[in-house]
């Protein structure tokens, strides 16, 4: 079980928290927070030890096109890169959704 803490620069203000995805076989659970800080801040908890490059590198990726003042929990339990790219999209995108 690995740990990873990421800090990356927010302009935007998120207003709304969102939950997507399960802790399961090869799958991922993203919660989304708002944040009042001017950074957005990751924090994960994988059952796959090793792989902070890949991790590094998906989420540089993901924050060069997100710019949101958030605090993302991630649960993993080994997904792929597209996964979790994936992942953090839908949260995002429920994160901006209308209210029902």
């Amino acid at each position: 079980m690995e740990n990873l803490r990421y800090e990356y620069p927010a302009k935007r203000t998120v207003t709304r928290r969102a939950h997507v995805g399960v802790v399961g076989s090869g799958d991922l659970e993203v919660l989304l927070t708002p944040s009042p800080n001017a950074h957005a801040e990751v924090v994960i908890r994988t059952s796959v030890d090793g792989y902070e490059h890949v991790w590094k590198s998906v989420l540089d990726r993901f924050f060069q096109r997100y710019d949101g003042a958030v605090k993302l929990e991630l649960n993993d339990f080994g997904a792929t890169p597209g996964v979790v790219l994936l992942r953090l999209s839908e949260a995002v995108e429920v994160s901006e959704g209308e209210s029902a």
